[in-house]
């Protein structure tokens, strides 16, 4: 590493970065139904808004893996900048639907990029237990950001400010990363081992390579699904949306600060299944609770998907080394786009049960909170699917227990 690396400013310019990518999921989740209710759109046309945000995200996630030892950190920051200028911007500034599309897109290419871009980076800053620790720091400001945008966005809401005052919040931290990063030295790549690109793909098409990836689709829908549709789908449920969607990524940024143990003693695939079973339950309490009660959902929920993400892509890093950064960074992709396809058709779940609603003829005390209790009962099949799947998958792996090193049975996850 270059002696004029300032290690400091490049890892807190970082954490801004990821801040600004929870914001923008936060803040967006937030002026949600003030966009519906604005643009006269459908709940399926807001759903394909949100998925530009998760269809930009992979796209320039998988680019950055596949070109990060060729252009550097340096320049991906700085397409993250002015795609997270444009996207704010575009926003702010839109007139409609296909904007408003457009905008989106922008926003989540950016994020994209500073995933790209970060990881790694911070991999080179740090070495050994060291940078397990930081990166683990670095990972917590994602759920950290949706924080501090549902606090922000429920309380401009409630003053009455409008949905433009909220994403220019986004600004903020996406100037200071700019500045942060502004003329300052990056550190050349360590890993020189794996950077062959032949060598990545074929390590890809195995099979635990494909079931992970398979696996990844559905670990970040059942995160991400009922998160960026708190505002509309909890709406009537008599408990804040942005309070739940608070505490959920407060819980889950604590949780992930702290879960080096949890991880050392359950093992990934043996956290994988806890996590599919809690955060099925947490989404099944959704669909049925009320009141204060849909707290404890979310909290119950909270747990379940905390450890998702991180430990998805640290049993990639684990069990599929050869897969490199790219490997990396396709199961993340993966989790983005699968989630991208997810939003208009949970969009369309939510159209379509307000219309079976209306036609049933049936009276319906509070029909917005039938609707959002129905589609999180279909939400909740998902993760449901993932109890099996894993829990065979933990079977598989204690037959073979004998043959595999202490290490690969109960290895940490790397954020």
């Amino acid at each position: 590493m270059s002696k004029n690396v300032n290690s400091s400013a490049l890892f807190l310019g970082s954490c801004l970065a990821l801040i600004t990518t929870g914001l923008t999921f936060s803040i967006r989740a937030g002026i949600l139904p003030q966009l519906g209710e604005n643009f006269n759109l459908s709940a399926e046309q807001l759903g394909f808004i949100n998925s530009m945000w998760f269809l930009g995200f992979p796209i320039s996630m998988v680019l950055g893996g596949l070109f990060y030892y060729k252009v550097g950190p340096a320049n991906i920051m700085r397409i993250a900048f002015v795609s997270h200028v444009l996207g704010i911007l575009l926003t702010i500034f839109s007139q409609g639907y296909g904007l408003l599309l457009v905008s989106t897109l922008f926003i989540g290419f950016g994020n994209g990029c500073t995933e790209a871009a970060c990881n790694p980076l911070i991999a080179d800053l740090y070495s050994g237990k060291r940078m397990d620790k930081m990166l683990n720091r670095f990972h917590m400001w994602f759920p950290g950001g949706i924080v501090i945008g549902s606090l922000a966005s429920k309380f401009m809401t409630d003053w009455g400010w409008s949905w433009q005052s909220q994403m220019w919040v986004i600004m903020i931290p996406t100037v200071i990363y700019a500045i942060l990063f502004f003329g300052k030295a990056f550190p050349r790549p360590k890993q020189d081992e794996i950077t062959s690109l032949a060598i990545n793909i074929k390590a890809m098409f195995t099979p635990t390579f494909i079931f992970l990836f398979l696996c990844m689709a559905l670990t970040a829908i059942s995160e991400f699904g009922p998160q960026q549709w708190v505002g509309i789908i909890m709406a009537e449920s008599g408990a804040s949306p942005m309070l739940i969607l608070a505490l959920v990524t407060g819980v889950m940024a604590v949780g992930r600060y702290f879960g080096g143990p949890i991880i050392s003693a359950l093992g990934q695939t043996g956290v994988l299944l806890f996590s599919a079973i809690f955060a099925t339950i947490g989404v099944y309490m959704f669909s049925v609770v009320t009141g204060p009660m849909a707290y404890v959902a979310a909290l119950v929920f909270a747990v379940g998907v905390c450890f998702f993400w991180p430990t998805m892509i640290g049993t990639t890093a684990r069990r599929v080394p050869l897969s490199g950064a790219l490997g990396m960074s396709v199961i993340g992709g993966v989790g983005m786009f699968s989630t991208s396809i997810f939003q208009p058709i949970i969009g369309r779940w939510i159209d379509q049960s307000k219309e079976a609603v209306s036609q049933s003829g049936v009276e319906v005390a509070n029909v917005d909170l039938a609707v959002g209790q129905a589609t999180l009962a279909k939400l909740a099949i998902l993760p449901g699917i993932l109890i099996v799947v894993f829990a065979i998958f933990l079977l598989l792996q204690n037959r073979s227990k004998g043959k595999m090193k202490p290490e690969d049975v109960n290895a940490p996850a790397v954020s």
